[in-house]
C-alpha cells in the first residue's frame, strides 16, 4: 500500500460525493487486500467500505441529500481516503449526537450483525445467543443488538481484557476460548441446554466446537472465517443434533433485498437513541497511518472498532 495523492471522483447518477471525516477499518478490508476475500477487485484500489462525513456534492437524480448534511456511508469508491462515492441508497444521516469517529463503524458491522440475528437466525427474546469474537467490530454489534432483541448473551474473546470489552458490552457472561473448558462452561451456564444460536465470524476450530455446545433446534450463523480455515461438518451431526447451519453473507442479502439496508439502519438508529447499542471505537489513527492501522486491526489488537481520522 502507498500513500500518494490521485483524482477526486466525481459523483454520477444516482452517487453522492463524501468529504470524510473517518473512515472505518473491517477485517475484510485486509481480507481484500490480499486476495482473499470473497470479492476481489481488480489493483490498483483504494481499500474501505465505510465512512462518515458530510456531502460534498451530488450526482443527478439525487434528492433525498443536501451539500453539507453529515452522513455515513457504505462507500462504492474507498473509504480510505479524502473524498469517497457513495450510491444514495447507501447513505444515512448521522444520528443526533453521534460523532463522525464513531458513526464510521456503525454501519458494516451492526447492518452484518442485524441481517444475521433477525432474518437469518430469527433470534428471539429469551434465547441464548453465544457470540465468538466477542472483542470485534462484529462480534462487538452482535452483543449489543442481542441485547436489544432481549436474548442472554455469552461471548468469547482470545485475552482476559478483551472478555473484560465484552462484558463491558452487555454480555451476561464471557469466556477466554484459549481455555480448554470454553464448551463445558457454555453447556453449565445454559443449564445443560446449550446455545440456541451461535454467532460465529471466526470458523475453524471454533466451528467445529461450536457445535458440541448448542442447544435442540439451535443455529449456527456462518458470518466469516477469521481463523483463516473454513471449516466443514458431517451431514450426520447436524441431522443428529437437530441443528441448522445458517449462512449469512451481508453483502448478497441486501442485494437480494432492495430497501432493507433502511429499514435495519432504522432500527438500529433508534436503538442508538434509546442507548441500546454504541459503537465502541477503540483506536484512532490518522489516514496516514492506514498501514499501521490494518496491520494492528490483523494482529488482534483492537477492541471493536478501529478507525482513520482525515481531514480534520
Amino acid at each position: 500500500m502507498t500513500f500518494e495523492d490521485v483524482a477526486t471522483p466525481s459523483p454520477g447518477p444516482g452517487e453522492v460525493l463524501i468529504r470524510n471525516h473517518a473512515a472505518g477499518l473491517n477485517f475484510f478490508d485486509i481480507l481484500l487486500i490480499q486476495g482473499k476475500y470473497q470479492v476481489r477487485p481488480p489493483f490498483p484500489f483504494t481499500p474501505g467500505r465505510e465512512s462518515a462525513g458530510v456531502v460534498e456534492a451530488l450526482g443527478p437524480g439525487v434528492s433525498n441529500f443536501s451539500v453539507g448534511d453529515r452522513v455515513m456511508a457504505v462507500v462504492a469508491s474507498g473509504g480510505y481516503a479524502e473524498f469517497s462515492l457513495a450510491h444514495s441508497e447507501e447513505v444515512w444521516r448521522i444520528p443526533e449526537g453521534m460523532d463522525s469517529t464513531s458513526a464510521s463503524g456503525f454501519l458494516v458491522v451492526y447492518q452484518t450483525s442485524y441481517v444475521a440475528l433477525i432474518p437469518r437466525a430469527a433470534l428471539r427474546p429469551g434465547e441464548w445467543l453465544l457470540v465468538h469474537a466477542g472483542a470485534s467490530g462484529v462480534g462487538m454489534s452482535a452483543i449489543q443488538i442481542g441485547r436489544a432483541l432481549g436474548a442472554r448473551v455469552i461471548a468469547t474473546a482470545g485475552s482476559e481484557a478483551k472478555v473484560d470489552f465484552c462484558r463491558a458490552q452487555g454480555a451476561e457472561q464471557a469466556l477466554n476460548y484459549r481455555d480448554a473448558g470454553w464448551v463445558d462452561r457454555v453447556i453449565e451456564i445454559t443449564a445443560g441446554r446449550g446455545a440456541d444460536v451461535v454467532y460465529d465470524p471466526v470458523g475453524g476450530d471454533v466451528f467445529d466446537l461450536s457445535t458440541k455446545c448448542m442447544a435442540p433446534q439451535g443455529r449456527l450463523l456462518v458470518v466469516g472465517f477469521a481463523a483463516g480455515r473454513i471449516p466443514t461438518i458431517a451431514a450426520n451431526r447436524v441431522l443428529l443434533k437437530n441443528i441448522s447451519i445458517v449462512g449469512s453473507y451481508y453483502s448478497r442479502y441486501l442485494k437480494e433485498h432492495p430497501g432493507y439496508f433502511a429499514e435495519a439502519q432504522r432500527q438500529l438508529d433508534q436503538w442508538y437513541v434509546e442507548g441500546k447499542v454504541r459503537p465502541a471505537v477503540s483506536k484512532t489513527y490518522p489516514l496516514a497511518q492506514a498501514v499501521q492501522a490494518l496491520d494492528d486491526l490483523a494482529t488482534r489488537q483492537v477492541a471493536g472498532k478501529a478507525a482513520l481520522t482525515i481531514g480534520r
